[in-house]
């Protein structure tokens, strides 16, 4: 569905009142203390990242330059945001989609790596294929392997990669700053208490969001009821929607998938979930999926076959 608006007033509405929502939460630190404010800027946080992906895609104007000043600053500290944008939008080449070298957002490995790991890796790894570990251990797993990724980039001279990073330590300077001075609240706090968990809370969505499949797109996940969820995520638990529909703004998609409910199922092979709670039921404990990509193997691990996994 191609845009029509030249701003889009939902997005810019809710972009600006969390922005003032968390300077409202962080600014009552010494007064409501930090098991009231923790939480709750970890949902602001959390919808923040949200709204940077609503803004990569082009959203609320037509103006690039105007959507990237307001999410600027990334509340959530972990990810600059001109490499998430980057990243990202490879990520929606939908052939691609999960591939462990085409799919920079691939949470699965090529088989040959896989291999070649040593066996405290592998069993770390394992856990977080499990929804337990991946909102535990899940944060941190990934800042590693991003990191790792980003300083090999550096190092190879990718400027790109270097100015993205000194764009996102100058947005953090005012967070930090508000934190600290305004908010008097400990930068460690801060990172431990909001910063992780909010990460934690986009893990949720992301954990089953896609699926090794033949059909590229049945690798998208649909999960149907969850009002909170639904804002907190701007819509992307109808993920297949999204990526059949990424200029979309995220309050015309649950119109789109209502209009067609049963194609859209059809078109995603019925990876469908009634809600958050029945995927907690089913992966609390148990992994999802095999870290080594089930469908993509390259000739080169020829010695290493991979079991066979219902399509």
């Amino acid at each position: 569905m191609p845009r029509t608006a030249r701003c889009e007033w939902p997005t810019l509405a809710l972009i600006l009142g969390v922005a003032a929502g968390w300077m409202m939460v962080i600014g009552c630190y010494e007064l409501l203390g930090p098991f009231v404010v923790c939480p709750l800027a970890a949902v602001l946080v959390t919808l923040q990242s949200s709204l940077q992906h609503e803004v990569l895609h082009g959203h609320p104007t037509r103006n690039p330059a105007f959507n990237e000043a307001l999410v600027y600053c990334s509340l959530g500290l972990f990810i600059p945001y001109r490499r998430f944008k980057s990243l990202h939008l490879r990520h929606h080449n939908n052939d691609r989609l999960t591939d462990p070298y085409d799919d920079p957002e691939s949470h699965y490995l090529a088989w040959r790596d896989w291999r070649d790991l040593p066996g405290a890796i592998k069993a770390v790894l394992t856990v977080n294929n499990t929804l337990l570990g991946r909102l535990t251990l899940g944060p941190l797993v990934s800042q590693v392997g991003f990191l790792g990724a980003e300083m090999r980039l550096m190092r190879k001279g990718e400027r790109a990669v270097r100015q993205a990073w000194m764009h996102h330590a100058a947005g953090l300077l005012p967070v930090l700053a508000y934190v600290s001075l305004i908010g008097n609240m400990p930068i460690w706090l801060y990172v431990l208490g909001v910063a992780y968990p909010a990460m934690s809370l986009l893990m949720l969505r992301t954990f089953a969001e896609h699926r090794a499949h033949d059909d590229a797109e049945a690798r998208s996940i649909i999960v149907e009821f969850c009002p909170i969820f639904s804002l907190l995520f701007l819509n992307n638990n109808l993920h297949v929607v999204h990526h059949a529909n990424p200029r979309t703004p995220w309050y015309q998609l649950p119109k789109l998938y209502r209009s067609a409910r049963h194609e859209w199922q059809r078109r995603n092979g019925g990876y469908v979930f009634s809600s958050y709670f029945e995927l907690a039921r089913q992966y609390l404990f148990t992994t999802k999926e095999p870290v080594p990509h089930p469908l993509r193997r390259l000739e080169l691990d020829a010695d290493v076959r991979a079991p066979e996994v219902a399509s």
